[in-house]
């Protein structure tokens, strides 16, 4: 029967630790296992990030290849069946949209996009359209106008 008081590893599954650096009688002192000299002998010892030995690093082997724009603006992308939520003549424009929860800041351009139908006329005023977006605000009765 099995008890907490007779559980143990099976055979094996448990290696006590090398012990080293105590003294010549144990075979592992003196140098404890480090060798003579070099870098990797010494205390404080520590490799630099992807060094490879001195062979040349992956990331110097590699080509580099393109650039990071890093004045590109992300737009929040927005659907037509989002505005669809709206009351038919209300005017939709950033704060109507963070009021709705449907954004979560002020300080990013929003683009709305003709996924989904729209069936009420509703004034958007926003950064961004798809041109099918625009077209099926208009048909649908409302207006557009880019901020």
């Amino acid at each position: 029967m099995l008890k907490l008081n007779t559980l143990a590893p099976s055979p094996g599954a448990r290696k006590q630790s090398k012990r080293v650096g105590r003294g010549p009688g144990s075979g592992l002192g003196k140098t404890a296992t480090r060798g003579h000299k070099g870098a990797r002998s010494r205390a404080g010892y520590s490799m630099k990030a992807g060094f490879e030995g001195g062979q040349m690093p992956l990331y110097r082997r590699l080509p580099k290849r393109g650039f990071t724009n890093i004045f590109k603006v992300q737009s929040v992308l927005i659907t037509l069946s989002m505005l669809d939520q709206f009351e038919s003549g209300a005017t939709v424009d950033q704060q109507a949209l963070l009021d709705a929860g449907l954004i979560k800041s002020l300080g990013v351009p929003v683009k709305v996009l003709a996924n989904g139908e729209l069936h009420k006329a509703l004034n958007v005023k926003l950064a961004k359209f798809s041109q099918g977006a625009k077209d099926q605000i208009v048909a649908a009765g409302g207006t557009v106008e880019e901020v």
